[in-house]
């Protein structure tokens, strides 16, 4: 039986290729459900490596799923690929200048996500047939994280019944295991109807679906008082009736996005932000509608499968960067405030130290307060499978999220390191669960001792559907 280091040695062989997939993913930027380019390159590439490939998974034209394999359990290693919008930015350099103006970007680094994540299964797939082993590993492509929940879609279809294991991770500033606390949320539009009337010569005849959305947003900011410290809620109004001030409007849209820690909390609070809204309406004599378009379920972490993963991490240690990653790292950092940079390093509970451009320490397990989180759809999956994903360090320390830095770190040579070290991780991770089957037992009894007595209720209602936009020629 052949070691470790020959997982890690097939994932040096493949990188090359797998870095200008990212690439590529990289210059053909696509939001939520919009990634036809980008899982149709994701396809053909697990076409080409001899996995069994599966198109429109859950019946979403953008997901996309490779198998390969035998018999043995079914380890699953999730990848992403959607952008974000109005993130365009020239690659590499650093200040602020769009490729077009107005256009996607990759700043949360979905391209070496999903890149990285195949990687990872391929060299599992290479290391399967080279040492005649049992066990199936699938690389599933996921779509429209960005506030999509198309893992929650996948989860609701049954895409996920037959998996064991669950591993993916995401680019960051850092590398560890990533700390399993997420905020489960649900993205609500608000659409109110009311009575249209001339403002100035019968107002009193109107019923304005806008004020009725304005004294929404004043309850709910009253609210932030009285729910849990670690919840969040943001809207943005999405129609507002119309632009002439003279006409009452007689109909007005909000569009809420609620987060709270556990499953049970973010319940309650979605109904308590109903009730505002419906409130909202009766003061304003109107009515009101609302529709859940998207959902994510908070993170379950798994003790042993974080044990193995941390263990994993450090025996590949840190990513190989050089003096010329970290000199163009700093180049980035000069955009950053020194408060971007002090979250950096406080989100992984590490102080803060100075001309550090690039990571250069394994954070520790259940690192950070736990504070500074935001929510994603691969919660959803860990109710159902034990799931367990790393942090890879990619761009510069303090980069902040969702931003034009990001965007144009994303096919720096740092940005592909790092990637490839993250495939290394995930790859050995999963040969060791596939070789010691006892390690599988031990994290599915973890996953069983945490949700007992809390059933899974998936924040996604059987009557919602995925907002699958067409595709369209390019």
């Amino acid at each position: 039986m052949k070691n470790f280091d020959n997982v890690w040695e097939i994932v040096d062989g493949k990188a090359p290729r797998f870095a200008e997939l990212s690439d590529y993913v990289w210059e053909v930027p696509e939001t939520n459900y919009e990634e036809f380019r980008s899982s149709a390159a994701h396809a053909e590439l697990l076409e080409a490596e001899g996995f069994r490939v599966t198109r429109n998974v859950a019946n979403i034209p953008t997901a996309v799923m490779g198998e390969a394999g035998e018999g043995g359990p079914v380890i699953a290693i999730l990848g992403e690929y959607d952008a974000l919008p109005g993130l365009s930015q020239v690659a590499g350099l650093a200040e602020e200048k769009a490729v077009v103006e107005g256009g996607h970007g990759h700043g949360c680094g979905h391209n070496l996500l999903g890149s990285g994540s195949m990687l990872a299964a391929a060299a599992v797939k290479d290391y399967l047939k080279a040492n005649n082993l049992p066990g199936r590993v699938r690389y599933y492509g996921c779509p429209a994280e960005e506030g999509g929940s198309s893992k929650g879609f996948m989860v609701r279809a049954g895409v996920f019944d037959d998996v064991d294991i669950a591993i993916s991770w995401h680019p960051a500033a850092f590398v560890g295991v990533n700390n399993p606390v997420s905020l489960a949320c649900n993205e609500l539009n608000f659409h109110f109807s009311g009575r249209a009337s001339h403002a100035a010569a019968s107002p009193h005849l109107g019923r304005s679906a806008l004020d009725a959305v304005e004294l929404m947003n004043v309850g709910v900011n009253y609210l932030r008082e009285h729910m849990p410290s670690t919840a969040r809620v943001h809207y943005a109004i999405t129609d507002t009736g119309g632009h002439a001030p003279n006409v009452v409007q007689a109909k007005a849209s909000v569009r809420y996005l609620v987060r709270s820690r556990t499953l049970p909390e973010l319940l309650e609070l979605v109904a308590r932000v109903k009730d505002v809204a419906a409130g909202a309406a009766l003061m304003t004599g109107t009515s009101v509608r609302s529709q859940i378009v998207s959902g994510d379920a908070n993170l379950v972490g798994n003790t042993p499968l974080e044990a193995l993963m941390h263990n994993h991490i450090e025996r590949v240690g840190l990513p190989p960067f050089d003096e010329a990653d970290k000199a163009t790292a700093a180049k980035f950092q000069q955009t950053f405030s020194q408060a971007d940079i002090a979250t950096s390093f406080g989100r992984f509970g590490l102080k803060v130290r100075k001309g550090v451009s690039l990571c250069d320490v394994i954070f520790p397990p259940e690192s950070g307060d736990g504070t500074l989180v935001g929510s994603t759809d691969v919660g959803t999956v860990s109710w159902v499978v034990p799931t367990v994903q790393m942090r890879g360090a990619t761009y510069a320390i303090g980069t902040p999220g969702h931003s034009w830095q990001l965007v144009a770190q994303g096919k720096l040579p740092a940005a592909h390191k790092g990637m490839t070290h993250a495939a290394k991780i995930m790859a050995s991770t999963a040969v060791d669960l596939i070789l010691k089957p006892e390690l599988i037992a031990e994290a599915k009894a973890d996953f069983a001792a945490r949700l007992e007595g809390t059933p899974f209720i998936n924040p996604i209602p059987d009557d919602v559907q995925p907002d699958i936009r067409e595709k369209r020629d390019v």
